[in-house]
């Protein structure tokens, strides 16, 4: 195993031809794809890893400087693929990694042959003739929670996010997976999150998009799914689903892995 592997905590699964890549959004790590996976091995070679700052990682490799931006997090996205000598791939994208897959199509659009985005958003905050769903002062109050006391944080987000009460397996599995993390990292990665901007970028992603978004997500208003289709510089598709929260293949799995999988088979006219 390489460096960049074993950094990522790198799985490769089954022994299909094309290759699929599961990347997870921020709190979670890979073990949020496993209801989708069992679905995939027959027919791909499925990648799994984790990113850096996850709470499986290993916190001393985490470089405040590079993950200052989402670029860093892309060129992991290419080195892992480098490392695995894999010419092409179907890159399934939740949440921040939907645009991390974004920004490594357009370094090497040749390592990507389709980009599967869930709960995608460019940019969070409000703006003029943008709604993001956030106001600054939302995120401030965000920030200052985690800092005080991350615990106690991860406990109220996590079942907001997800979109369920405490009890739900769903919420309980998010809430174990963001403590997990270290919260200075935590809070490092979300406000890089959230402040970011990626709406230029759009006009240059060029491999094929399908856009899947819950209908009520905290994270993500169902109108960000229609910004995306329509400013993004290559063929595009959204659905909707009925779904509820901004982890839809964590807590409504039985809707969510049909259309995930409807989606990575078939090609833009789906």
């Amino acid at each position: 195993m390489g460096i960049v592997e074993e950094a990522h905590n790198v799985k490769v699964l089954g022994s299909g031809i094309p290759t699929i890549v599961l990347a997870h959004g921020f709190g979670s790590d890979q073990s949020l794809w496993k209801h989708l996976v069992p679905h995939l091995v027959e027919d791909y070679r499925v990648v799994l890893f984790d990113t850096m700052g996850a709470g499986t990682t290993n916190p001393d490799y985490f470089d405040f400087e590079r993950y200052a931006t989402l670029e860093g997090y892309a060129y992991d996205v290419i080195a892992i693929l480098e490392e695995l000598m894999v010419d092409s791939c179907i890159f399934v994208g939740h949440s921040v990694s939907a645009m991390i897959g974004a920004i490594a199509s357009i370094t090497r659009p040749d390592l990507f042959t389709k980009l599967v985005m869930v709960s995608a958003s460019p940019r969070y905050l409000n703006d003029v003739d943008y709604y993001g769903g956030f106001e600054q002062e939302d995120l401030d109050q965000l920030f200052e929670a985690m800092k005080s006391n991350y615990k106690a944080w991860c406990h109220g987000f996590a079942p907001l996010a997800v979109g369920g009460d405490m009890d739900s397996v769903a919420v309980q599995e998010f809430s174990r997976t963001l403590f997990n993390m270290r919260p200075d990292i935590a809070l490092s990665v979300a406000q890089n999150i959230f402040c970011s901007d990626l709406r230029h970028l759009l006009a240059h992603v060029n491999v094929p998009c399908h856009i899947i978004q819950s209908m009520k997500d905290l994270a993500v208003p169902v109108v960000v799914s229609e910004y995306l289709h329509q400013n993004l510089g290559c063929e595009s598709v959204v659905e909707v689903m009925s779904t509820d929260g901004h982890l839809p293949q964590l807590s409504s799995p039985d809707v969510v892995i049909p259309v995930l999988l409807r989606h990575v088979r078939h090609n833009i006219l789906v």
